[in-house]
């Protein structure tokens, strides 16, 4: 059976974060790309991924969705990259990766694309509490650590500074010098600007 991953994508997608963990990997990949008028939505898509959503990747057979989860999954499929925790990292890894794709995220959607603000007496029935709690908590962990895990990159630091760094640029996270300072040094890196390359030459038709 082929070590090859397939990618499901599109260049104005979260694809963007399962392509850079791929080529932070270096791991043999081909890529679909999907529309977002037809193919997305196309029975035979549906079949890997209900939500009509991408990224997806098959590898091995099998199918995973969901930024986080590729990122976790494919540090574990391809352990010779180095991309994957420790035994001592492992907590800090986990913590910071669900946090991302739960509480963060969740925040930002209510927060500052459906202008949801949960009243006080309520934050306890919602996971994030509060946007400004979510940001405070995350904030006060990259003011005194460089990466997700202490001084080391690893898998998570893909999907949490991709979230990051998107919301800098488009204005859903507070412009905090921890996070511009972590965004950068996440980004700089050569497999990011590869991966920004691919996608980007991808959009050029339709500009």
């Amino acid at each position: 059976m082929t070590n090859e991953v397939l990618l499901y994508t599109n260049p104005q997608s979260r694809g963007r974060t399962a392509r850079w963990m791929l080529e932070e990997l270096n791991a043999p990949y081909q890529e679909k790309i999907l529309d977002y008028e037809k193919a997305i939505k196309a029975p035979e898509y549906l079949k890997l991924n209900p939500m009509g959503k991408v990224p997806a990747i098959v590898h091995r057979g099998q199918v995973v969705t969901e930024c986080s989860a590729i990122c976790a999954y494919l540090a574990d499929a391809f352990p010779e990259a180095g991309l994957g925790p420790s035994p001592e990292e492992r907590a800090s890894y986990y913590r910071w990766l669900f946090f991302t794709a739960g509480p963060l995220e969740a925040a930002i959607t209510d927060s500052k694309m459906l202008g949801i603000e949960v009243d006080a007496e309520k934050q306890r029935m919602v996971g994030y509490g509060s946007y400004a709690a979510v940001l405070d908590t995350l904030s006060s962990w990259f003011t005194e650590h460089s990466y997700v895990t202490g001084e080391r990159f690893t898998a998570a630091d893909v999907y949490v500074g991709a979230q990051i760094a998107w919301g800098l640029q488009f204005g859903t996270i507070e412009k905090r010098i921890e996070f511009i300072d972590y965004a950068k040094r996440v980004t700089d890196r050569d497999a990011h600007k590869r991966a920004n390359a691919k996608d980007d030459a991808l959009m050029e038709p339709a500009q």
